[in-house]
């Protein structure tokens, strides 16, 4: 298994990481989907670079998704 690295990812790029069977588009989408379902996840990213036009997630940003999905994989179990 591969270690994922935090790094800055362009926002399809993360989100074809995650869903990697989707198309670039419907990894976008599902991945948007995935951030909202999580109650403060939006607000702490937007916290973290408050623009909405930036089509990057920065290293602190990657983190806190990362973090979020292992809560939520974790929790599962």
């Amino acid at each position: 298994m591969e270690i994922f690295k935090i790094r800055t990812y362009g926002r399809t790029e993360l989100a074809q990481l995650y869903c990697p069977a989707l198309c670039p588009q419907a990894a976008f989408r599902k991945l948007n989907q995935w951030i909202d379902f999580h109650p403060t996840l939006r607000h702490e990213l937007h916290a973290l670079v408050p623009s909405d036009r930036v089509r990057t997630y920065t290293p602190a940003q990657v983190r806190l998704i990362v973090m979020e999905n292992q809560k939520a994989t974790s929790s599962k179990w």
